[in-house]
């Protein structure tokens, strides 16, 4: 199974990522520490990612894309708890 988009909810400390197929078949949900995260995704080739907009998205948003990943980011009102 080939992941296309990877949802991520953003925390303090621990980053839950979690990884679709095209068909919106899960493929991982795993937590990443933030020490783990950029070089977690520096090695996998371009992804979609989905995150809510918060103080903090913006800045893992421009560091994803920096690595050659799309970032989409959706406002609160939109994102299911």
């Amino acid at each position: 199974m080939r992941v296309t988009t990877i949802g991520v909810d953003l925390a303090k400390n621990v980053f839950q990522v979690h990884g679709l197929t095209s068909s919106e078949e899960v493929v991982f949900n795993k937590p990443l520490r933030r020490t783990q995260f950029l070089p977690f995704f520096a090695k996998l080739e371009p992804w979609l990612f989905g995150m809510e907009s918060c103080s903090s998205a913006h800045h893992w948003a421009r560091e994803l894309t920096a690595l050659g990943h799309d970032v989409r980011l959706f406002p609160p009102m939109y994102v299911k708890p």
